[in-house]
This record gives C-alpha cells, sequence and structure tokens, in this order.
C-alpha cells in the first residue's frame, strides 16, 4: 500500500468512531448523511479512483479495494456507497475528452452515481438523442453531482440490431446528466443497505448532447490508466471488497460482544469461556479469513491484468463473478454464525451484529452476484477444457 493509501485509511479510521455512532442515523434516513458525505469527500475517498492527470489519488486495484473494505467494516452503507461512486468514476473516462475535463474542471472530489442496466431507450434526433427511462437500485443518488444510465438504442421506434452480425442483445449505449437532471423516486425502503439511497432514478424525454453519450461496451477510455480500460471486469471484486469488510465486521462486533464478559442465559460460564462459543467463532473466523485470502488473490491477479493491458478479457469478468459470488455467500454464512451466537441481544436494533446480518444479506440479492450467475462459470470451465477423443468416450461407456 502507497503512502496516499495509508494516508487516506489513517483519515477514515478517524472518523470511525462517528461513523459507528451514526449507523442508525443513516439508516433511520436511508441515506448518509450530507455533513458525512462533505467529510468523505474532504479526505479524498471519491478521487481516489480518479486519475492523477485530473487531480486524483489513481490508487492501484488493491489498494482501492482495501479502502472500501476498511469502510464496509465500520459501516456497510457507507462501504458501499463509496463503491458506488468508485465504480462510477472508472466508467466516466469513456466520455469524451472534452466532457471528462468538463465534470473535474472544478476538482477531482466528484461524486458519480446512476445504473448500469439497459433499462432506459435513447434515439438520436436533430438536437442530440431522446432518452427515457427508469432505472433501480441508484445508490447515493441523492449526493451524486452526475449520474449515468444505459440505454437500448431505438431506431424508428425499434432497438437498433447490433451491426456485428452476431444476433444477441441490441446495441446499447451509456448516458451522462447532472443529478439535478433526473427524477430521484423515493422507493428505498429494503431490509439491508438501508443507508445507501438506492432509489429508483428516472428519465423522461430529456435531449442528451451528442457529447454525454459514450459506449459501454466498446468505448475508448479518454485517459490512459489500467483500470479504465476494463471497467466490467473491475464491477464484481467493488462489491466483493465491500461482502468481506462488511463479515470482517460482524466477527469485530461478536468479540467485542463477548469481551464484554456477558454470559447467556442458562450458560454455565461466561460467551468468552464457553468451549461450545469458541468453537464456533473459530469456525466463523476462518470463513472470514478464506474469503479475505480470496478476495487478495482475485484483485492481485486482475491488478497484473491490468498493469498488462489484459484487463478486458470476457473471461477475467466471469472469473471476478465467480469470485463475488463466492465472496458473498461465504461472508453471509459467516456473518450468520455471528448473529446466532450473539444471542437474543443480537435481534434488537441497538445490535450492529443485526444491521451485518441485513446488509449482507441484501447485496447478495444483487443481480451481479447471484448463485444464478454461476453458470458462466461453469460454461467457461467446460469450453476451455479439451473434450476426451471419441475412442475415449466409447471406452468410457463400456
Amino acid at each position: 500500500m502507497n503512502e496516499a493509501a495509508k494516508r487516506l485509511v489513517a483519515d477514515i479510521r478517524k472518523l470511525a468512531p462517528e461513523l459507528t455512532a451514526r449507523a442508525a442515523e443513516f439508516e433511520a434516513a436511508r441515506r448518509i448523511s450530507p455533513d458525512v458525505v462533505a467529510a468523505l469527500r474532504s479526505i479524498g475517498v471519491f478521487r481516489m479512483l480518479v486519475p492523477r492527470s485530473h487531480g486524483g489519488i489513481e490508487l492501484d486495484l488493491p489498494a482501492a479495494l482495501d479502502v472500501i473494505a476498511t469502510l464496509s467494516r465500520i459501516d456497510g452503507a457507507v462501504g458501499w456507497t463509496v463503491m458506488i461512486a468508485s465504480g462510477a468514476a472508472i466508467f466516466l473516462t469513456l466520455l469524451p475528452r472534452k466532457t471528462y475535463d468538463d465534470i473535474y474542471r472544478n476538482g477531482p472530489d466528484v461524486i458519480g452515481g446512476g445504473a448500469t442496466r439497459s433499462l432506459g431507450t435513447a434515439e438520436a434526433t436533430a438536437d442530440g438523442w431522446c432518452v427515457n427511462g427508469r432505472w433501480p437500485f441508484a445508490s447515493g443518488c441523492q449526493h451524486a453531482d452526475f449520474m449515468l444510465g444505459v440505454c437500448v438504442v431505438m431506431k424508428d421506434g425499434k432497438p437498433l440490431p447490433r451491426t456485428d452480425g452476431e444476433g444477441g442483445p441490441p446495441t446499447t449505449c451509456g448516458f451522462v446528466l447532472a443529478a439535478r437532471d433526473w427524477q430521484i423516486e423515493d422507493t428505498w425502503h429494503a431490509a439491508g443497505l438501508k443507508g445507501t439511497g438506492s432509489h429508483h432514478i428516472s428519465i423522461k424525454d430529456a435531449i442528451v448532447p451528442a457529447t454525454q453519450i459514450f459506449d459501454v461496451n466498446e468505448g475508448v477510455p479518454c485517459v490512459p490508466g489500467p483500470l479504465y480500460g476494463g471497467m466490467y471486469q473491475v464491477l464484481p471484486l467493488l462489491q466483493g471488497a465491500v461482502a468481506v469488510g462488511i463479515a470482517e465486521g460482524a466477527l469485530d462486533d461478536i468479540v467485542a460482544l463477548a469481551n464484554s464478559g456477558r454470559q447467556q442465559v442458562s450458560a454455565t460460564v461466561p460467551m468468552r469461556e464457553s468451549e461450545i462459543f469458541q468453537g464456533e467463532l473459530g469456525k466463523a473466523a476462518a470463513e472470514i479469513r478464506a474469503a479475505r485470502a480470496f478476495f487478495e488473490t482475485q484483485v492481485a491477479s486482475h491488478w497484473r491484468h491490468a498493469l498488462a493491458g489484459t484487463l478486458k478479457d470476457p473471461a477475467l469478468l466471469t472469473e471476478a463473478t465467480q469470485t463475488a459470488i463466492w465472496l458473498t455467500t461465504t461472508c453471509i454464512r459467516a456473518a450468520d454464525a455471528c448473529f446466532t451466537l450473539g444471542g437474543g441481544s443480537a435481534v434488537f436494533d441497538s445490535s450492529p451484529l443485526q444491521r451485518r446480518l441485513r446488509d449482507l444479506h441484501t447485496a447478495g440479492q444483487h443481480a451481479a452476484v447471484h448463485q444464478r450467475r454461476y453458470v458462466d462459470a461453469g460454461k467457461l470451465l467446460l469450453q476451455s477444457s479439451n473434450p476426451a477423443p471419441a475412442s475415449e468416450r466409447d471406452a468410457l461407456r463400456l
């Protein structure tokens, strides 16, 4: 970790007591309080993946994801919203250079947001592109400066087919508008990650200049940098950082509870002296350590590809997704175990354990890390393996 990353983590740890003390406030408001966003902005968390050419810190991938995990260990909602803004910062590099320069003309601490599912439509007009759409799960939309969306490109009211002749999904494009140009619908009444403000956002008949449209699939970044050519390959690992951080926070919470001297009803000894408790705690800790090790190994691999210029590979997207699913699933199981070990006290709103559990289960419902996405990893494995010759297959049938 370089000096810039160390300073950022040190500043985050200074904020930790306040973030922890205000977790219930974030949940009640269903957003991170504006003064906390301002504090995070002031220490530089929103510039960590912005290029140095535009005043950013431009951390390497392992350091940036460690920052997100550190924040998530303190508070899952804070970690998640910073993770979303970090992903948006990578996507913004696909804009034309002048537009990109305009976004950062007042400094690097710009907060991006939005959604990357192609749930809108965009049709060319004489004045630009007419955009309509409605997108869910726009985390951090209430404090974003700019938000992006992804649309199906339309022509004469119909989806425009792909030009590569391969069929499949229609042509898509991304666009960016200032946050004030979006409508935010108050829909975020959720089980977990309550403080992320992940409302629906919508656009109706907006004319978007061509300079604010970008190619989400084949676009070339307008600035140099190892990460900017492989946005989709990085996104699953951003979510993995949040999952690992929340699970590590749950482990911190149950250890703190045990070390408080608590003795549960009908127990003959305090929690920390119970071998049953110690055994279950050790098992949960092993799972979280395994998740951390897998996470760091995959991140290091992706960073090597980024430095080599080979990150934009569909196989690496599949690999990152597979990793993120396993990480999230494992972290949910470990956090569930920590919650169970907490006993009756863990069910109260005052317990951080119930919040960790809800936040992780909500993160696990995200489409990017849903169990069904394991299919892609299975297909890739089968395609990359050489099938046995016909003679061998016949022999196996005997």
